[in-house]
């Protein structure tokens, strides 16, 4: 480990898959060292976890960064939005968490959302129209599926809340996560009484949601940790507003997230309401707003068409007619939880690289559906598209937004962007700085940026006719199959 200009701190990052750690210098940005260890989701109709393998993957990342994480003087955790998590009087999870891909509560969506006044009420009084996604959408299913489950509730958290309230044994939450949950109004930036009555939930089952730049409270004394006492623990918050601050991202720039789901946002200074349903109408993690477009489908969908195929990732072949939609898990952007992959034009000569070809320009074209949307109207739609997540790197991805977008791309060369983002809120709480502003101070968004091409009208054409043609089919619920 190379000697620290600053103090240390630690970001954490609690994703669909494992849970990383980061610690890093917070005079220069430098990680000085990691650590990462899986969860398990389950499969089938429904998408869940158990929150202790969260916690038990957090330990064992913190103790792969040895004695760093000991010095640390501040942490905080980012984590996977949208997860209902039920925790019994001792705190004790009542069942697995239900997961953000989990689209099981799609019925309970729609009837929540013509209940209380439609689309459009929805969009002013909470910014976002709740989708099956949402976590008030989950617990309006499990009072209906497991109605003992809910009884034996004593608090409700998101997924990055649980670990923090592990680490400082209080129950908080911050506004950009808060806002992914359908019962936070962000008119008010307070829970909404009359929804929580209408689901049948007592806010006192929430957690308080602090200011930005809080300290939420110290490690407690836990033999599970390498913290030292007194470690100051930050509010933390989503995944997609802790990547934001991991940017330094400034109003009009524009982020495509390449991960186990794609999202496209950017920071605005003004409160979304998009009664359409595409722009969910975060807060971000400082003061400011998120609005942002989901996708269910993105790199996992991807690479299961190439293990179907059994071809590499990146053997995509050009030339392809053929429209591949990956809605493997259903679909949010469009707004299609029912629906399944759908394959169109194959013909004699396709080959598999073409096929391949086609399920990436699938996933990117629903992430660039909802670009613009996400954008205020005085943005500058020429800069550079800032492309991030765990398929940022892969060339067939870059080269496929490249394409379909028309715009340049920057990929910056800071990896674990989650994880930094959390860093720089813990180095926040330390020095009092905006932790934005901290992030663009360890250049993290630095990267080559890769120059435009012409855009592939011809297919954004196709895949745009296919998916009209084929809605009937696309939103046909299992049941009527």
């Amino acid at each position: 480990m190379s000697a620290a200009q600053g103090p240390l701190v630690v970001g954490v990052d609690t994703s669909t898959q494992s849970t990383k750690a980061l610690v890093v210098d917070a005079a220069t940005g430098e990680v000085v060292a990691s650590g990462q260890a899986p969860h398990t989701v389950s499969s089938g109709a429904g998408r869940e976890s158990d929150p202790r393998q969260w916690w038990d993957a957090l330990c064992e990342a913190l103790h792969q960064c040895g004695d760093a994480a000991h010095e640390a003087a501040a942490v905080s955790v980012g984590g996977q939005q949208h997860g209902l998590v039920t925790l019994d009087a001792q705190g004790v999870p009542v069942r697995p968490a239900l997961l953000w891909n989990d689209v099981r509560s799609a019925r309970q969506a729609r009837r929540l959302v013509e209940e209380l006044g439609g689309p459009k009420t929805w969009a002013e009084r909470t910014g976002s129209v709740p989708g099956a996604s949402f976590t008030i959408t989950k617990w309006a299913w499990l009072a209906e599926n497991e109605p003992e489950a809910i009884r034996a509730t004593a608090a409700v958290r998101l997924p990055h809340d649980y670990l923090t309230e592990r680490l400082t044994g209080l129950g908080t939450t911050d506004r950009g996560d808060a806002s992914g949950t359908g019962w936070w109004a962000s008119g008010t930036e307070a829970y909404d009484e009359e929804i929580l009555r209408h689901v049948g939930l007592d806010p006192a089952l929430l957690p308080r949601v602090v200011r930005s730049g809080e300290v939420v409270g110290t490690v407690r004394d836990s033999g599970d940790l390498p913290f030292s006492k007194g470690t100051l623990v930050a509010p933390g918050t989503g995944d997609n507003a802790a990547a934001a601050l991991g940017l330094g991202l400034r109003p009009g720039t524009a982020v495509l997230s390449l991960g186990t789901s794609g999202t496209v946002y950017a920071v605005s200074t003004r409160r979304p309401t998009d009664p359409s349903g595409t722009v969910a109408g975060f807060a971000d993690a400082r003061g400011d707003w998120l609005p942002l477009a989901c996708t269910l489908n993105c790199t996992l969908a991807v690479d299961r068409v190439a293990t179907l195929l059994g071809i590499d990732r990146e053997a995509v072949e050009p030339g392809t007619s053929v429209t591949l939609l990956p809605y493997l898990d259903g679909e949010r952007t469009p707004d299609l939880p029912h629906a399944s992959g759908l394959l169109h034009g194959l013909r004699h000569d396709t080959t598999p690289g073409q096929l391949l070809q086609a399920a990436y320009d699938g996933a990117v074209h629903s992430l660039l559906g909802a670009l613009d949307l996400v954008l205020d109207a005085d943005a500058d739609r020429s800069a550079p598209l800032l492309l991030i997540g765990g398929g940022a790197r892969g060339t067939a991805w870059q080269q496929t937004v490249r394409r379909l977008s028309g715009r340049p791309v920057q990929v910056p060369e800071a990896k674990e962007l989650v994880a930094l983002g959390a860093a720089a809120q813990a180095a926040g709480v330390l020095t009092g700085e905006d932790p934005a502003a901290v992030a663009r101070r360890w250049d993290t968004a630095r990267g080559p940026v890769l120059e435009a091409v012409e855009r592939d009208e011809a297919a954004l054409a196709r895949i745009a006719g296919v998916l009209s043609d084929a809605a009937p089919l696309l939103e046909r619920r299992p049941d009527q199959r």
